[in-house]
């Protein structure tokens, strides 16, 4: 039995509970009328807080924290630099127009005109065009080689080195 530091009553049994940043001893009358009572977690919080405590290897989460596989460990496939022009030579091949190309991916003939002028549209639609005109849009991504443009031992070329170039 102790005193509450809220009211003052004295010789009752109270619990330490937290007021704003501070824990005091509280009986269980001004506990229910302050609602000072311990807040249950929520059921998503508690349970990211539990994954968050074990690692990603045992839970099927990856470092990101989305369920499923790491996309860093599969071969990253890239579009192709040319796909506005092999779809409109496909397209060509087969004798369709525009609007017929449309019909038969159940796409819109602006999305045909703006992809066959240039402009990337989204992966399910690339991947209409690959199925309906039987051509490939995507090829495993290439690592370019870098070169060092100054190939001395020492160091690297500096924003300095480049300035006195220019001189």
């Amino acid at each position: 039995m102790a005193d509450c530091e809220l009211c003052g009553a004295m010789k009752v049994s109270v619990r330490q509970v937290t007021m704003g940043k501070a824990t005091v001893s509280a009986c269980s009358r001004c506990t229910e009328k302050m609602n000072l009572a311990p807040k249950a977690t929520a059921p998503g919080l508690a349970r990211a807080q539990m994954m968050n405590a074990r690692p990603a290897h045992q839970t099927g989460y990856s470092a990101r924290g989305k369920k499923g596989k790491d996309i860093m460990l599969k071969a990253e496939k890239e579009l192709v630099h040319d796909f506005a022009k092999r779809i409109a030579d496909a397209r060509k091949a087969k004798g369709w127009n525009q609007p017929t190309l449309g019909k038969r991916m159940a796409e819109t003939v602006n999305i045909i005109k703006s992809t066959e002028s240039g402009k990337r549209p989204t992966d399910s639609v690339l991947k209409k065009f690959e199925r309906v005109l039987s051509i490939t849009l995507f090829e495993v991504a290439s690592t370019q080689a870098t070169q060092r443009v100054d190939s001395t031992v020492s160091r690297g070329m500096t924003l300095g080195d480049y300035l006195d170039d220019i001189r």
